[in-house]
């Protein structure tokens, strides 16, 4: 399996140092998802590339389907935005 290299960053990434502040949230948060998942073997997102293509989206105000290649996809993108804003995530990270 290859992996890819590293995307060139946007202006609205997340920095090291507040990703370090979030990831325990989200970690905590995907756990909590999974205890009651069917783990049908699908991708798992990386949180933080999810979080950074929210920035992205709320920087720019491009529609979600028009989020660039490097990201995951749009509807995976969108679905975690659904999801942390329907049981407060969102406000926990503010």
């Amino acid at each position: 399996m290859t992996s890819q290299p590293p995307r060139k960053p946007y202006p609205s990434d997340l920095s090291d140092a507040r990703w370090a502040l979030i990831e325990p949230t989200l970690t905590a948060w995907r756990a909590e998802r999974q205890k009651t998942s069917l783990n049908l073997g699908g991708r798992i997102a990386d949180l933080r590339e999810v979080l950074n293509a929210i920035l992205y989206v709320n920087r720019t105000g491009i529609p979600w389907r028009y989020l660039p290649h490097d990201f995951p996809a749009h509807t995976t993108v969108f679905s975690h935005f659904s999801a942390w804003t329907a049981d407060g995530t969102i406000e926990k990270l503010g």
